[in-house]
């Protein structure tokens, strides 16, 4: 029986192994684009899918292999894909899973990029989305049809910091034959494993905390390898045969890792949203301390959400580890390790003041971006959630007098005073 190792350990180990050639410990950089095949039988077995191995990085690279086998393991999937974005791994998600005519029913609690994606770009492909609130699970129930072939949420959500109840969903996801993909990108493992809610997939934005630095994009799919592709006959793509490897059948071929392997021999093979190497060598140096950094996240979050709570200047503050949350009895349940550092609060004054405050900050940093080792601060309604109709805005947490915070690992008490002396400055 294999070792079981715990989550400090895996993060740095897994999926790496001294290199072979020169005995490097780090995982080294292949810059490579192809691969010199032993001889013509191995590179037709190679594009055969009868074996595998490097072809041309495009499809596959040693260096992001270490990645997608850490990642998968993190998460406890049996396989992932990297990309390289957030929004690319959103693509190759439903790519394997979506036609035309075909829709995905979302969670109106999203990330203002994805909603726009989901809302307009996605319909170039003759897909389309509805949005429901996923605490109403009558209506996420009344909004799948025939045509549904997925649901999707993210376990907490950009930029409120609102917690998924995954188990309902998953457990009506499993009654409809559904699988249920969930953006972990604000959590990280660490925090929150979807898999083990019920998720049949998880996608991320490695960009964020993974990475934790600020340095790369990227972003991942994650299998767990459970989920049943040839039981409704509603994923062809999966259970029939497949004419660019001669009637091939993903899932009566590869069983549980069918998922990963359609993601590279058909979703990076034809969609090309390849990660480069030296972005995958980044984020495996990242997760190597993703849970000492992802501690001292949620610590510092506690302390500025409270501060800004009891401040006279702030309206509300949407960060879910604050006792006063309708969501704080969930986090023990889905995040038992905190509820994240990512969450937003109104001030008094509205847009403006808004304005006043993110020109006013001095330790924080104000850019489109979350997840840094540094204290972030950003608008969303004349930013990241600019595209999206006021009432948009207003479901999914943006509103004008709204300000996101993404807290970072400095010193609490330095973040604390920079937001008191900019909040002097916009409100008084």
């Amino acid at each position: 029986m294999a070792k079981s190792y715990g989550f400090d350990t895996l993060q740095i180990h897994a999926g790496a192994r001294p290199d072979p050639a020169t005995g490097a410990r780090q995982t080294p950089i292949y810059q490579t684009t192809a691969y010199v095949f032993r001889d013509a039988d191995h590179a037709a077995a190679l594009f055969n899918l009868q074996e595998v191995g490097y072809i041309y990085s495009r499809l596959t690279n040693p260096t992001v292999s270490v990645l997608q086998e850490r990642i998968a393991t993190l998460e406890g999937g049996v396989g992932a894909v990297c990309c390289s974005s957030g929004h690319a791994a959103q693509i190759m998600a439903l790519f394997p899973l979506m036609a035309p005519g075909r829709n995905v029913v979302a969670s109106t609690r999203l990330y203002g990029g994805t909603v726009q994606q989901f809302t307009n770009t996605i319909r170039k492909f003759g897909w389309s989305a509805k949005f429901v609130d996923f605490d109403d699970l009558a209506a996420l129930e009344a909004a799948i049809d025939e045509d549904t072939r997925a649901i999707f949420c993210e376990s907490i959500a950009n930029p409120g910091g609102y917690i998924t109840d995954l188990d309902a969903v998953a457990k009506l996801a499993d009654r409809l034959g559904l699988p249920l993909i969930v953006d972990n990108t604000t959590a990280s493992p660490w925090l929150c494993r979807p898999i083990e809610h019920g998720a049949a997939l998880v996608v991320h934005s490695t960009t964020k905390y993974l990475t934790g630095n600020g340095t790369v994009t990227g972003g991942a799919v994650v299998d767990s390898g459970r989920f049943d592709w040839s039981a409704s006959g509603k994923f062809p793509a999966l259970s029939e045969p497949e004419p660019a490897y001669h009637g091939l059948k993903f899932h009566e071929t590869f069983g549980p890792l069918a998922y990963t392997f359609y993601g590279i021999a058909i979703g990076l093979r034809d969609l090309g949203m390849t990660m480069n190497p030296q972005a995958a060598h980044y984020t495996l140096m990242g997760i190597e301390t993703l849970s000492l950094r992802m501690a001292r996240h949620v610590e510092n979050a506690k302390r500025v959400a409270a501060w800004l709570e009891a401040d006279p200047r702030v309206e509300f503050v949407t960060y879910a580890g604050l006792p006063s949350s309708p969501y704080f009895d969930r986090v023990k349940r889905i995040c038992p390790r905190g509820a994240g550092a990512l969450f937003t609060f109104a001030i008094k004054g509205g847009y403006e003041a808004c304005v006043k405050l993110v020109n006013a900050v001095e330790l924080f940093s104000h850019v489109a971006n979350l997840g840094d080792a540094r204290s972030l601060i950003i608008h969303s309604a004349s930013t990241t959630h600019r595209q999206l109709s006021p009432e948009q805005r207003a479901k999914a947490g943006a509103g004008d007098n709204v300000l996101r915070l993404s807290i970072g690992i400095e010193d609490a008490e330095d973040l604390i005073a920079d937001l008191d002396q900019a909040l002097s400055k916009a409100v008084g």
